[in-house]
């Protein structure tokens, strides 16, 4: 059989398509949404090489128009985690030994796919299914899996190719072996890209995985499915099953074979995940891989030197992109008291020509948010707000779930630094403002520091060069993705790897070489070329 060190198409981020009147992408995008919201899917399981219908069914409907049904989905249950496993590590061995550049090549073909005739269909299912706008679908659900896919397989190569040096008579190298059981891929619903990574990137690194979504984001996963198998993802590699929560997590953290976790989720959830695992460490074969993104409560902080408009900008965009639903939305922001009324009048101006509604009208820049529970929860923590004698309502606090999940982007000014909602995740389109005295900028940094418990993103907003950096020193565990003159949202794959700490994950960083090294295990090998044949070293001869 033919080998060779082969090289691999240089990746490059996906440029992003800008959807304008009279493009193609365009009307292409709108015929998609028209011809899903046409038709009702049924969406089955994907076990092995099997197509599950358990005739359990479940509707699938957008968060902005909740009486629309886009077609059921065949929910699971025990049973199917015991397949899915089965099929996972039934697979594995076959699939483990394909030459690196062969699984490059299925990953490689799957981005050009989504690239290509698969794009509008992606996006459009991420738009209706999770109530994304053209825009915020375009760099998520196109460009950034994309990028994932083929960056990936770049840092893949980078992990074969760096190999220890060796001693005169001696070969030394290294193997990079995909972990020994399955990985589990539990994935949200705010990202497509995430959810179509987590079990990729895994799975590239020579692994098997059980892939379970997040039920509003099913409509899309099932998409991803369709290109991973047209790419060539052999059968039991990628299982994607629709099982509740704490049936899978029975299942799964009481099997020997379990040997990885991939999550993106809630802070509360992977903590009990990783102490359910703890209590059964004594079960596993290895010390399961442990990978975790998970909440944020991400600060904008702004120096009296800052330009008012370039914070107001990073604030409207940071805060209500995606309806604030992003893990590394700006959620609090700490504005001079210099800058503030200007800082004010400019998110204020932004905020009225701000339009809200359907994702099929390319004109709303504000969507639906998920689900009812998730409603539920965010005007919880506007109505709290509204009784607070510490609060004040500076735009928006109304909210409508007659037709869709809809919330107006609401910002709050917070007299109390620790004000609930400036220390608590909301995950929603609320932004709180705690205005401080332009002299207490150094008391501020520590506000920002000690206020949650949480380190995903932030951003330092100063024209002071020396603010720039005593900022970056004292926040220097404050936030995993430092942000300096830009909103603490966006981070680019190859660009600004992606991942925080305390309480907002294990910051293994995805988009970089660093995640994809928690997927194998190295084993080390040493060859002797000439053996010796005597027990004794020059030492012991006599002088």
């Amino acid at each position: 059989m033919p080998k060779g060190i082969y090289n691999i198409p240089a990746p490059v981020n996906e440029p992003v398509l800008n959807y304008a009147p009279g493009s193609a992408e365009r009307a292409t995008l709108k015929a998609a949404i028209e011809e899903a919201r046409g038709k009702k899917v049924d969406v089955p399981m994907y076990i092995g090489g099997e197509e599950v219908k358990t005739g359990d069914l479940k509707p699938l409907t957008p968060p902005h128009d909740h009486q629309h049904i886009l077609g059921h989905f065949h929910e699971g249950d025990r049973s199917h985690v015991e397949q899915a496993i089965k099929s996972a590590l039934g697979a594995k061995e076959e699939w483990a030994n394909m030459a690196w550049e062969h699984r490059a090549s299925i990953f490689l073909k799957a981005a050009d796919l989504i690239a290509g005739p698969y794009r509008a269909k992606l996006n459009a299912a991420t738009m209706l299914g999770q109530s994304k706008n053209a825009f915020q679908a375009e760099i998520d659900a196109a460009c950034e899996i994309i990028d994932f896919l083929r960056f990936n397989v770049s840092y893949m190569k980078e992990i074969y190719g760096q190999q220890p040096n060796s001693a005169p008579g001696i070969w030394n190298r290294v193997e990079q072996r995909p972990l020994e059981g399955f990985v589990f891929a539990l994935t949200p619903f705010n990202f497509t890209a995430i959810a179509g990574n987590l079990p990729a990137s895994a799975a590239l690194m020579g692994n098997t995985v059980v892939w379970k979504p997040a039920y509003t984001q099913i409509y899309s996963a099932n998409v991803l499915m369709e290109v991973f198998k047209e790419a060539g993802v052999p059968d039991g590699v990628i299982n994607l099953i629709y099982v509740d929560g704490p049936t899978v997590g029975d299942v799964i953290f009481n099997h020997p074979d379990f040997a990885g976790l991939h999550f993106t989720g809630s802070t509360a959830v992977f903590q009990s995940i990783w102490k359910t695992i703890g209590e059964n460490i004594h079960k596993y074969k290895s010390y399961p891989r442990i990978v975790g993104e998970t909440g944020g409560k991400d600060f904008v902080l702004a120096h009296p030197s800052s330009n008012a408009k370039a914070v107001a900008t990073g604030l409207v965009r940071g805060a209500f992109e995606y309806q604030g639903q992003k893990c590394s939305a700006a959620s609090r922001a700490y504005i001079p008291a210099n800058l503030w009324p200007e800082v004010k009048e400019h998110m204020l101006n932004d905020l009225k020509n701000i339009r809200m509604g359907g994702v099929e009208d390319f004109s709303n820049f504000v969507n639906a948010v998920i689900d009812e529970k998730a409603f539920n929860k965010i005007t919880s923590y506007i109505d709290e707000a509204k009784k607070s004698e510490n609060v004040e309502v500076i735009a928006g606090g109304d909210y409508d779930k007659s037709v869709g999940y809809f919330i107006q982007p609401t910002i709050l000014e917070a007299k109390d630094p620790m004000f609930t909602t400036m220390c608590e995740e909301i995950f929603g389109p609320v932004l709180t403002v705690y205005v401080y005295q332009p002299e207490r900028f150094e008391e501020t940094l520590d506000l920002v520091d000690q206020t949650s418990p949480y380190a995903l993103t932030g951003a330092i907003f100063s024209q002071d060069r020396y603010a720039i950096e005593l900022a970056t020193k004292r926040l220097v565990n404050a936030a995993g993705n430092f942000y300096i003159n830009d909103k603490p949202t966006g981070a680019v794959v190859g660009q600004q790897p992606f991942g925080g700490s305390r309480a907002s994950g294990t910051n293994d960083k995805a988009g970089s070489m660093i995640n994809l090294l928690r997927w194998v295990s190295p084993r080390t090998i040493k060859e002797t070329l000439v053996p010796p044949t005597d027990y004794r070293y020059p030492f012991l001869s006599e002088e």
